[in-house]
């Protein structure tokens, strides 16, 4: 390549950071300009959305600057992206076009709660970072009554959140006091907990929260949500407070670009290339399918992967090197308990003929992990 390369990168979320990085920390300046594009300038490791939600974290003390990444020869540019040019190679924002050698789309998935008629009025969305302190607040009050957890489409992101969040939800109550006054029932449209870690893991998940009295409902698909009511296809609950994880879609842009068909993701294989010449998508935005039941899991961890496995395979292309990886598929996500231990789920997507899970023990140990996990991030990549 005669001029300098441009690597533009689409969201500052766990797979852009890992793939910015790891770019950076091969190839200096003069040999790769780096751009990343996010419509916020602010990283926030998911899992702590929970702690903001119980108390124990403000969003101040839980996020990193996007704006300290140009001290990393990282460009970062915050502006909403409109559209994806794949035949010309730019990317229009709302304030300039951007031109690009290569392109990694690590938008991430967006929250559609109103696609569930009445949720935006009659419940909150647990994973609104902008809701977590009403949340607090309505959990801080509830004396009695009932406490609805829904799922509300698949696939959706860090698929244990929303089980260490009953659990999480739980611990506020005993702590308070007033945990037999108030049940808590958790709805999914899943046959069992967690269908990507499969039966064993699963019944593992189930029998940790009914330890806590927590009731798991499986297969019921929401259809609306009236004051105080869950409407199902085949069933009508009552609650005081409702969380629910709202259906999840790819932003409106990926659809204007032909690159997914509303309202699913990109679908990607291991090499996490699109249709286009170096468009390349990772993370949460994208579908990668282990088997025709079973897709890589919404989570930051296999994001982060991604987003090396498509950095190592520019580097070799800048470097005019034949070598080309693919993503191996192994992760864990952690399971908090809400009595200050947790557990790690171990996952191997692509090693052996079907996908490997395993659920560690949960201990004080891993807690302090999950804790390092974040700081981790955000000291590496910010």
């Amino acid at each position: 390549m005669s001029k300098i390369p441009h690597v533009v990168i689409l969201g500052g979320g766990f797979g852009g950071l890992s793939a910015a990085n790891e770019i950076r920390n091969s190839l200096d300046s003069s040999k790769v300009n780096i751009t990343i594009i996010d419509k916020k300038d602010w990283f926030m490791v998911g899992f702590a959305k929970l702690w903001i939600m119980n108390g124990s974290r403000t969003f101040e003390n839980s996020i990193g600057s996007l704006n300290e990444l140009p001290k990393k020869q990282i460009n970062f540019i915050k502006d909403e992206i409109i559209e994806i040019n794949t035949k010309n190679n730019f990317v229009k924002t709302k304030s300039e076009n951007i031109s690009f050698d290569f392109l990694i789309i690590s938008m991430g998935a967006v929250l559609a709660p109103e696609k569930i008629p009445g949720l935006t009025d009659n419940g909150f969305n647990l994973y609104d970072h902008d809701q977590l302190n009403q949340i607090n607040q309505k959990l801080n009050q509830i004396q009695s009554g009932k406490i609805a957890i829904v799922i509300m489409g698949m696939p959706y992101k860090c698929p244990p959140a929303p089980f260490e969040a009953s659990l999480l939800v739980d611990s506020m109550l005993r702590k308070r006091g007033i945990r037999d006054s108030v049940q808590i029932d958790f709805f999914s449209p899943a046959p069992i907990t967690l269908p990507a870690a499969g039966p064993e893991v699963s019944k593992q998940i189930l029998d940790l929260i009914n330890s806590e009295k927590i009731t798991f409902h499986n297969s019921e698909k929401i259809k609306q949500v009236k004051p105080k009511k869950l409407i199902f296809e085949n069933n009508e609950y009552d609650f005081d407070i409702l969380l629910a994880i709202p259906p999840h879609i790819a932003p409106k842009v990926i659809y204007y670009a032909n690159l997914a068909k509303e309202p699913g993701f990109i679908p990607i294989d291991r090499d996490c290339k699109t249709p286009f010449e170096n468009i390349f998508a990772i993370g949460d935005v994208t579908s990668l399918a282990v088997s025709d039941s079973i897709a890589v899991p919404k989570a930051g961890i296999f994001a982060e992967g991604e987003g090396i496995t498509v950095a190592k395979n520019i580097i070799s292309k800048i470097e005019l090197n034949e070598k080309s990886l693919l993503f191996d598929g192994k992760g864990g996500c952690f399971l908090e308990s809400g009595r200050d231990t947790a557990s790690i789920i171990e996952v191997d997507m692509f090693t052996n003929q079907k996908p490997s899970t395993k659920l560690t023990e949960s201990t004080s140990e891993n807690l302090s992990k999950k804790i390092n996990f974040e700081k981790e991030r955000l000291s590496k990549w910010l």
